[in-house]
């Protein structure tokens, strides 16, 4: 098998030892999203350290059953690629400014109500899909790819003003861990090879624990399982008002989603196109954030990460992140897993994270390259995008002076880029549009 050649078909099962490798790989690259979720809210509203073990576990087990139902898919539920779920960066910032300015009730039924409004505003966004082509996705991809790489950068290097803000131990161990992976890629092939991102983690883990900088001493501590409780913070309550800058989100979510269902599906070769995969996978988006309300998380929708781990392994089996999501479903039941999963250092799970995302950039940067950019217009497209879609990422106060409504748009980068590149190619490409979906041209 050469690096080129993917080792699996999208419906291959895989060797129980391979497919439980693979599994795993996918696991630890994401699991530092649903504990970071939890954590930042548990800290800001001062949330007891059962509620919190409570809703790690909540969260673990609907990102788990989540990636189960995207990869398996059932019905029209799920979009039966290799995928994996997470709670979303944007939407918990607002779930907790929601339960700032109101109350953890008022949160979970803006989760509930926008959950309701993507099943109400899909059959609308589904006939819009001709206006999404490699151009936009592409650009949209390398938008996710940049913005991503600054958060979990500015995790490293910590909170401006902390004491160990910039600390050269810990980005030290980041580049190590980066180092690591690279070398892993270059020097071996085959299984090991696609295992490089895996043993890229342990290897920064062990360095980490070697320089005293992890502690896996809680582990052992506290209880063997953690079960979920339903309507953890009491009954929800409905505030239209409250809900809109989730509402808005929800758009931006499923354009997301659209990029990210894409680029997948054309990595693994599915014959099935844009407008049967899209709504299949905004339709899993939806039902397990309506799930997560009423379990007290977030919203739960598709991951990026495994977009850049599918096409670093280049398994394009969506057995293994089936198998991913059962893992994620026994670490919410089996409390010391997700604690030994919150063990590994910040600096090791975001340096292997900054891999993957890169990844994104570079299918972004292949879609794009089969985009005639000599064209004028496509020339014009993909600049305006990047300038819109770039500047509320390196400048963040940018829109700071406009109304406070526009910002959950105008203070979005993958918003703004993808908005432009919509508008931008219709403008310039109006007579280029075929009713046929996307990945089909």
């Amino acid at each position: 098998m050469t690096d080129s050649e993917p080792s699996s078909s999208i419906d291959s099962k895989l060797p129980w030892p391979q497919l439980f490798l693979l599994a795993l790989q996918h696991v630890l690259v994401m699991a530092a999203a649903p504990i970071t979720s939890v954590f930042l809210v548990a800290k800001a509203l001062d949330l007891s350290a059962e509620l919190t073990v409570n809703l790690i576990s909540a969260t673990f087990l609907l990102c788990g059953l989540g990636s189960i139902l995207q990869s398996l898919g059932t019905a029209k539920l799920g979009a039966k690629l290799p995928f994996v779920m997470v709670p979303g960066g944007a939407p918990v910032v607002m779930f907790l400014g929601i339960a700032q300015a109101r109350d953890l009730q008022t949160a979970c039924g803006a989760v509930i109500l926008t959950s309701l409004f993507y099943f109400l505003v899909l059959p609308i966004y589904a006939r819009l899909l001709r206006f999404f082509p490699k151009i936009v996705i592409g650009t949209l991809l390398l938008l996710v790819s940049i913005n991503l790489l600054k958060v979990y950068g500015g995790i490293i290097v910590g909170k401006p003003g902390s004491a160990d803000f910039a600390s050269p131990s810990h980005i030290s161990l980041a580049l190590a861990t980066i180092g690591f992976t690279l070398l892993f890629a270059r020097l071996f092939r085959g299984m090991l090879g696609q295992l490089a991102v895996l043993l890229g983690l342990v290897a920064g883990t062990l360095l980490a624990v070697a320089l005293g900088q992890a502690d896996f001493s809680a582990v052992a501590q506290g209880p063997l399982l953690s079960l979920p409780t339903l309507l953890p913070f009491g009954p929800p309550t409905f505030d239209l008002a409250a809900t809109v800058p989730l509402l808005v989100f929800s758009v931006i979510s499923m354009v997301e989603a659209t990029g990210q269902t894409m680029a997948v599906a054309e990595m693994v070769g599915s014959k099935d196109n844009a407008r049967t995969l899209v709504p299949r996978t905004i339709r899993g988006d939806a039902i397990m954030s309506l799930a997560g309300g009423f379990f007290g998380t977030s919203m739960i929708i598709t991951s990026g990460e495994n977009i850049g781990l599918v096409r670093a392994t280049q398994v394009r089996s969506r057995f293994v992140t089936a198998a991913a999501g059962l893992m994620l479903s026994i670490v919410a039941l089996i409390a010391p897993l997700g604690r030994l999963a919150n063990a590994i250092p910040a600096p090791v799970v975001s340096a292997t994270a900054i891999i993957i995302f890169a990844i994104i950039g570079t299918i972004g940067i292949d879609m794009l390259r089969r985009v005639d950019l000599h064209q004028r217009g496509n020339m014009y497209v993909l600049a305006g995008a990047l300038t819109m879609g770039l500047l509320p990422i390196l400048v963040p106060d940018f829109y700071s002076q406009f109304p406070q409504g526009l910002q959950p748009i105008l203070g979005n980068g993958l918003a703004m880029g993808a908005i432009t590149a919509v508008v931008l190619n219709i403008l310039f490409n109006a007579g280029q549009f075929q009713a046929a979906a996307p990945t089909q041209e």
